[in-house]
């Protein structure tokens, strides 16, 4: 309809001119050089703040169907960031191991740590980083989504539904914090991680998150000892003990460690938890050698 409008226009100053009218009041006899320049298209970016019902691992438009955090949902998005540099020069989303996959994990790890107050693996949550669909991408979309669920239990990784949100989580009281736990071990093989409360029989305890050096997965796997050792240093800083040889007299660790694919991506986050062979009644946070005694 425009074009014709514009023709027809055109045609009509060609006559006026021929006829040797003059130009109206106010006019410059140019119609079309008023007309507003057409807004850019502006490309989808996903917002930050809100819950999804479904968690997802590529961001779909079609699946993109955000509720309010009050409502019952399984994820949160609680930070919306922008990739660039080689990250951003692909004519595809980056794939696990990128450059950009490891540089927008970074700052999913960051941001929500920040939010929730604490290194989030210290409590029974999971970060999943989502990329904008091959067809978003290609139309030029560089975001990506740093959602947040609750995990079923530190053994399932599965999020579950739930209300309200998840900034703060790992801060005061920290219902979802990880604290003591009834281990099930056969044969030095952890099976399962009970959460028990630490006033109840139990024989370890959850004491940090240790940052792994950055390392083929291959190599991180050979090297359980430094692992262990590793986690020794935090036990020995959580209990305040020394960090001596005698610490290994005094308890024993269990960690939990990423999946490949996760590492590979840059989560190099180790869960460390003092065990010991005996029943605990109570925290060893600060228990000093009276609490944790060479045996």
């Amino acid at each position: 309809m425009r074009r014709w409008w514009t023709a027809t226009a055109a045609s009509a100053v060609a006559a006026l001119a021929l006829a040797g009218c003059g130009t109206p009041a106010g006019t410059d006899r140019d119609l079309t050089d008023d007309w507003p320049a057409p807004a850019a298209p502006q490309a989808f970016v996903p917002a930050a703040g809100v819950c999804h019902v479904a968690a997802q691992d590529v961001g779909y438009l079609t699946a993109y169907h955000p509720v309010d955090c009050a409502q019952s949902h399984r994820t949160e998005t609680l930070h919306v960031g922008t990739l660039t540099g080689a990250g951003a020069d692909r004519a595809t989303p980056p794939p696990a191991g990128s450059v950009g996959m490891r540089a927008a994990r970074t700052e999913c790890d960051r941001k929500v740590n920040e939010a929730v107050g604490a290194d989030w693996r210290s409590g029974r949550l999971w970060l999943s980083v989502v990329l904008p669909s091959p067809q978003a991408w290609g139309g030029g979309a560089r975001w990506f989504r740093c959602d947040l669920s609750e995990q079923a239990s530190l053994d399932e990784a599965s999020p579950t539904s739930r209300t309200g949100s998840l900034k703060g989580a790992l801060t005061g009281a920290a219902p979802l914090a990880h604290r003591c736990f009834s281990p099930k071990v056969r044969a030095d093989d952890v099976r399962e991680m009970t959460p028990v409360a630490c006033t109840r029989k139990h024989r370890a305890e959850f004491v940090g998150v240790w940052p792994a050096p950055d390392t083929s997965y291959d190599a991180f796997m050979r090297d359980t000892d430094k692992v262990h050792r590793a986690c020794r240093t935090l036990i020995a800083k959580y209990v305040r003990v020394p960090d001596n040889g005698d610490l290994r007299y005094r308890a024993g660790s269990i960690y939990y460690h990423p999946q490949e694919r996760e590492w590979r991506n840059g989560n190099r986050g180790v869960q460390c938890f003092l065990w010991v062979d005996r029943n605990l009644t109570r925290s060893m946070k600060g228990a000093g050698t009276k609490g944790l005694p060479v045996t």
